[in-house]
C-alpha cells in the first residue's frame, strides 16, 4: 500500500464512538472523510455492541457503503471501543485495502486485568484479540503532544507525517475530533427522541 503524503487532497476517514454508559446498548461510531486541506466531503453512521465483538465488521461495513475509491488512510479513535469491542486492525485493513492509524491519547499499563473482571466467562477470545493489537508506539506531533498508535500498512514515521498533516492543535487529528462530535450530537439527538 503506497500513500502520496505530499499530495495536498489525500483524504482520512476519522472514525470516533460515543455511547450513554448504562443507558446504551450501542454505541454510535460516526466516519468523517476529512482531506488534508481540512475539507470534509462525506460523512457517515454505524453502530457497534457495547461488549461486543462486532466493531470491525461494522467499520468495514462504513467503509463500504460510502462507495469511495479515494479514501487514503483510515484513523480510528482508539482501537478498544464501546466497553472493550476490539477492532482488528489488521482485518480491517486487509478487507478495505487501505491503511489503517489507531490513535490513543494517554499511557496504559494494559486492558489485562479490566478484561477478566467484565468478561469472566468469555474473556480468554477478548484477550486473545487484545494481545493481537501489539504494542502501540509513541509518537510526539507537531504540536508537541504524544500520542500512541498501532497502524496496519503503513509505518509510524509515515503515520507521523499524516497525523501532523491533519492535527491544528492539540493532540487529536482533525477527522478523529470532528467524528467524535458528530458521534456525539448523534447520541444527543437520538436521545431527545425517546
Amino acid at each position: 500500500m503506497r500513500i502520496h503524503i505530499e499530495k495536498k487532497g489525500i483524504r482520512a476517514l476519522g472514525v470516533a464512538e460515543s455511547f450513554k454508559k448504562g443507558q446504551s446498548k450501542r454505541s454510535v461510531l460516526a466516519g468523517i472523510v476529512m482531506r488534508s486541506d481540512m475539507i470534509i466531503d462525506g460523512f457517515i453512521f454505524g453502530s457497534a455492541e457495547i461488549g461486543g465483538d462486532d466493531a470491525t465488521d461494522e467499520i468495514v461495513n462504513m467503509f463500504q457503503r460510502l462507495k469511495r475509491n479515494d479514501i487514503n488512510i483510515i484513523m480510528l479513535g482508539g482501537s478498544v471501543i464501546s466497553m472493550y469491542n476490539i477492532i482488528d486492525i489488521d482485518s480491517l485493513g486487509l478487507k478495505t485495502n487501505t491503511p489503517v492509524i489507531s490513535v490513543t491519547f494517554e499511557e496504559s499499563k494494559g486492558l489485562e486485568q479490566h478484561i477478566k473482571h467484565h468478561f469472566p466467562n468469555s474473556w480468554e477470545k477478548k484477550l486473545s484479540a487484545y494481545n493481537k493489537l501489539g504494542v502501540r508506539d509513541a509518537i510526539k506531533l507537531h504540536t508537541n503532544y504524544t500520542v500512541y498508535i498501532r497502524t496496519y500498512g503503513i509505518s509510524s514515521e509515515v503515520s507521523k507525517r499524516i497525523l501532523d498533516k491533519f492535527t491544528i492543535q492539540g493532540a487529536i487529528p482533525e477527522p478523529i475530533r470532528l467524528a467524535r462530535l458528530l458521534a456525539r450530537a448523534k447520541i444527543a439527538s437520538d436521545f431527545m427522541m425517546i
